[in-house]
């Protein structure tokens, strides 16, 4: 046998040695699956159709790119301004929201030890791909020792005014396609860059807001970017709630909700009034007025950049911190579900009851879905 067919047979008993190895692991678990599986070509597109006109020019393409992107959220937003105009010819201010429960204390970041900031460094990936700064991660790995005292004064300096640098909230955003024609834009998904001083700055910065969040104000009703929670523990404790129903001869309903663009058309306004209600002190409100402001995003295609566009809603996903203000952001949802229960995975929501017949069932998750309805359109989010 020759080196080449040995390779080939010995692939796959490797492979199941690697599953074997990593079955508690499930992100190196998924990796090999992934290296077993034919890799996916994510090739960037060459031409694309916008209004029956065919652009090939990748800065024709990019800029394309770049205003749907930035459309598709300030499109369906524009749709609820004027519906709920309709509805409510008199309405110049945002809704009222409902109101969380007391916070016995106040937040406020505290300093970054020089300490924390050398730790984390040494935590990044080594990655050489980057974002609009041009730094890749591995750098500020192996340049820990030298950098760490500057990044801890510029991190402090930063949460003791309340500023963030606008180039740090510049994100590029590459294209890739789902599935379906590749000359249609909406067959592409947008993948965000952010400079990875920014990324890592955000983490190091907000690491004590995020314990603090997770221990004094989320739902216990979230399992989406949670300690000890994942998907599995979401769907034990939904079939648990189900089990129990049925021990009790009861039937269980339940209804499945599917945001549109969720991450993706948070209010900013609301979800600053959401995050004074979960015990913001007034200072660091001020920084996170500033995360989530004067924001903006341009798509590279082939080495030409789009024209940058302003993001004017939605929060950013690809750090720790834009995940967490989205659950947040929903984290009264289930407030107004009092006759039924509520569970979350991030935007994935399950609301269900057990009542002992089918016409009983049917009118509570009604009055529940009507409720939910109310709250969807108060905090300006979108059903598919």
């Amino acid at each position: 046998m020759n080196a080449q067919n040995k390779q080939k047979w010995l692939k796959p008993i490797t492979s199941m040695k690697n599953l074997n190895n990593n079955i508690s692991n499930p992100r190196n678990f998924w990796r090999t699956i992934n290296n077993i599986q034919a890799p996916p070509v994510h090739s960037q597109p060459a031409a694309v159709k916008v209004n029956n006109k065919t652009l090939k020019h990748p800065l024709d393409v990019a800029n394309a790119f770049n205003g749907y992107f930035v459309g598709c959220a300030t499109t369906l937003i524009a749709k609820l301004g004027n519906d709920m105009q309709s509805e409510r010819p008199h309405a110049g201010h945002a809704p009222p929201t409902v109101q969380s429960p007391c916070i016995r204390q106040e937040f406020s970041f505290r300093p970054v030890p020089v300490s924390v900031v050398t730790k984390l460094l040494r935590k990044q990936k080594m990655k050489y791909q980057s974002g609009p700064d041009q730094i890749p991660a591995m750098l500020l790995k192996i340049s820990a020792p030298a950098i760490a005292n500057p990044v801890a004064t510029l991190i402090n300096e930063s949460l003791a005014t309340g500023y963030i640098p606008k180039l740090w909230k510049t994100a590029r955003v590459v294209p890739i396609h789902k599935s379906g024609g590749s000359t249609l834009i909406s067959n592409y998904r947008p993948i965000s860059l952010l400079p990875v001083m920014s990324k890592f700055w955000k983490n190091a910065s907000t690491h004590n807001y995020v314990t603090y969040q997770y221990w004094n104000y989320l739902t216990p009703d979230q399992s989406g970017f949670r300690p000890n929670h994942s998907t599995t523990t979401a769907l034990l404790k939904v079939c648990n709630d189900i089990q129990a129903g049925m021990e009790q001869g009861n039937l269980t309903g339940a209804i499945f909700l599917d945001f549109a663009k969720a991450f993706d058309t948070v209010d900013h306004g609301i979800l600053l009034e959401k995050l004074k209600n979960s015990g913001i002190g007034d200072r660091t409100l001020t920084w996170f007025q500033s995360y989530v402001s004067d924001r903006s995003q341009y798509v590279s295609i082939s080495g030409s950049s789009s024209l940058p566009l302003p993001v004017t809603c939605g929060v950013p996903q690809s750090s720790i911190l834009g995940p967490l203000l989205f659950t947040i952001f929903i984290n009264d949802l289930p407030n107004v579900c009092k006759a039924s229960t509520v569970h979350m995975y991030a935007d994935d929501t399950v609301i269900y009851t057990s009542k002992p017949n089918l016409p009983q069932l049917e009118a509570v998750l009604q009055e529940q879905f009507t409720e939910v309805e109310k709250w969807i359109k108060h905090n300006k989010l979108f059903f598919k």
